[in-house]
């Protein structure tokens, strides 16, 4: 199970003839869809690897990022990359209908979380110089009047992604990964392909390889690296993903 991994399963990368210590990655969020793929993905690249749910801390609170943290800390003895790819609050609802409770779903792992759990691994993520990689959505960039309160979370999670790159720098590099159709319901698949210049849908593997990809760029932080098949460049306005 994704949500209770072991120690040490992928096995370390050799630097000139020496095994070296595999780097060690918190995956919040990572027992649903994407954070599943996310963490199987760096296992495969020898990342020991902690991958919760909201059952080991909720986001939405400071403590609940703090207590997370505490354990991946317990378990890993450090962190060399933190990935949030926790959320909730993604519902269509219409405008007339929105509620307080469901602003504060959206607002609180998206945007609370993001930053909250940045604060809570950032000493171990100076430390060992690490990487914070914060997987966003277009729904950040496009008007959804179905999903506002979530769209307009996700706007402020990108801008987190910017603002924790500069309060971090240069010890840590913060990027983020903005994904489109990637996780589609059944029967939603061929609407959703028309939407992209590619005229498909994406998997979470393809956020995985982006996650990968960010890992390893040295040279890269504070921006936002989007995954969505064209769905962004796409004329015209859409009511709903």
């Amino acid at each position: 199970m994704v949500g209770r991994r072991r120690l040490g399963r992928g096995r370390a990368p050799l630097r000139g003839g020496t095994r070296v210590a595999a780097r060690r990655a918190l995956v919040a969020g990572g027992t649903g869809r994407l954070g599943r793929a996310i963490a199987a993905r760096l296992e495969d690249a020898g990342f020991r690897v902690v991958a919760e749910g909201r059952s080991a801390g909720d986001l939405a609170t400071a403590a609940g990022a703090r207590a997370l943290v505490a354990l991946a800390l317990e378990r890993l003895g450090g962190l060399d990359l933190v990935v949030h790819a926790a959320g909730e609050g993604f519902a269509p609802k219409p405008f007339e209908e929105v509620t307080e409770a469901d602003w504060d779903a959206a607002a609180g792992a998206t945007a609370k979380g993001t930053f909250f759990l940045a604060q809570a691994a950032a000493p171990a993520l100076r430390e060992a110089g690490g990487t914070l990689i914060v997987i966003e959505d277009v729904a950040a960039y496009e008007p959804w009047p179905l999903f506002a309160p979530h769209s307009a979370a996700k706007a402020s999670q990108a801008m987190l992604t910017r603002v924790l790159a500069r309060a971090l720098a240069p010890e840590v590099r913060v990027c983020g990964i903005a994904p489109g159709p990637v996780a589609v319901e059944p029967g939603q698949e061929e609407r959703r392909a028309a939407s992209t210049l590619l005229g498909q849908i994406g998997s979470p593997d393809d956020v995985a390889d982006a996650v990968l990809f960010l890992a390893d760029a040295a040279y890269v932080t504070g921006t936002t690296l989007v995954v969505d098949g064209g769905q962004l460049l796409q004329t015209g306005l859409r009511s709903r993903p």
